[in-house]
């Protein structure tokens, strides 16, 4: 009886888009690591560094996934656009309006119930072009969701805070989807460890009431530039009392840098076909020279914010996070028809 060798030199089979997922696990794996022992430090570090150039590659890939002409799209466009610029300047307005008025919570209430109906309409249009599905369901779950932040206005505004960032997550498969399909199950099955992450982060911190914000590390590099009652407001402990504000703003500084990750990092690598600054891949640079000039001047005027961002919080950290996390909403408003267009 013969017994046969195995072959040594048996090629390893790959596994299609194992780079990605590993790269998005130790991105995840150190996003949690830092967020949980160094929470101010490296959420002065992560806004800093990430803010302004995540919106630029925002922007970037949404100019190269637009068309060049709206055609039969316009109303959903002309929707969206007045969605978003009308959104964002209310949801700016809110303190303003509620330092002048007593119907308080109402304003949220207000705001909210505009959103949903806003997001409602732009789904029932997305169904009614290819490729068409049954839209009508959007109604009543519009509906419903209204009746629920009248009973509770913050709790939508509060979502949108952690689930933006997951938002990131899902463009992302979508791309998968469009250039690299045989990555989307290892890059889904590395997206399990963000719940894991989060929930090794409630365990190791859900019994830790104060924030350290006098350790040798944020002394050393956010001195006088950033209060613990800046971040914990922003997580929403004001909103959740029962719930570790230690916990609170590490989990939100660990969603924020996955997201700030997945859009300076893995989409531009998996879903941008030339260099930034190559405008032939963008639609609309192509349509004549004029619109080249005017895709150009945006992605100029874009890097130009970037610098601002960083020279602002150089010199004052503490507005310059209020101010941009306030019109931030501008941009977490526009990735909603943009994913829209996607599905």
């Amino acid at each position: 009886m013969s017994v046969v060798a195995p072959a040594i030199d048996a090629p390893v089979a790959r596994v299609p888009g194992l780079a990605l997922a590993l790269g998005f696990v130790g991105l995840a794996v150190g996003a949690a690591v830092l967020s949980g022992t160094l929470p101010i430090a490296f959420a002065f570090a992560t806004v800093f560094l990430f803010a302004g150039p995540h919106n630029w590659f925002e922007a970037r890939y949404a100019l190269g996934r637009l068309p060049a002409r709206t055609g039969k799209l316009w109303g959903f466009f002309l929707v969206s656009a007045f969605g978003i610029v009308g959104l964002s300047g209310a949801y700016a307005a809110l303190p303003f309006a509620m330092s002048y008025s007593d119907l308080g919570m109402s304003l949220y209430a207000g705001w909210c119930t505009a959103l949903l109906f806003w997001i409602a309409i732009l789904v029932w249009m997305r169904s009614r072009t290819n490729p068409r599905f049954d839209g009508g369901w959007v109604w009543p779950v519009a509906c419903l969701g209204c009746a629920g932040v009248w009973l509770n206005p913050i709790a939508l505004p509060m979502a949108l805070v952690y689930l933006h960032p997951l938002m990131a997550l899902w463009l992302l498969d979508r791309e998968l989807a469009r250039s690299h399909p045989a990555w989307r199950r290892a890059y889904r099955r590395a997206v399990a460890s963000v719940p894991l992450l989060l929930l090794a982060l409630w365990w190791q911190l859900r019994d830790s009431p104060e924030l350290p914000g006098t350790d040798q590390v944020t002394l050393a590099f956010a001195p006088r530039a950033v209060r613990a009652e800046t971040l914990t407001d922003h997580a929403g402990a004001w909103a959740m009392p029962s719930v570790s504000p230690y916990f609170l703003v590490a989990a939100h500084t660990f969603l924020e840098m996955v997201h700030y990750g997945v859009w300076v990092v893995l989409i531009p690598l998996v879903g941008m076909r030339s260099w930034p600054w190559q405008l032939k891949t963008i639609p609309a640079a192509r349509r004549s020279r004029s619109w080249s000039h005017a895709v150009a001047a945006i992605l100029l005027f874009g890097l130009s914010v970037v610098v601002v961002l960083w020279v602002c919080f150089g010199i004052d950290y503490e507005t310059t996070r209020r101010v941009y996390f306030t019109v931030a909403m501008l941009h977490v408003l526009a990735e909603v028809p943009f994913f829209l267009r996607m599905v």
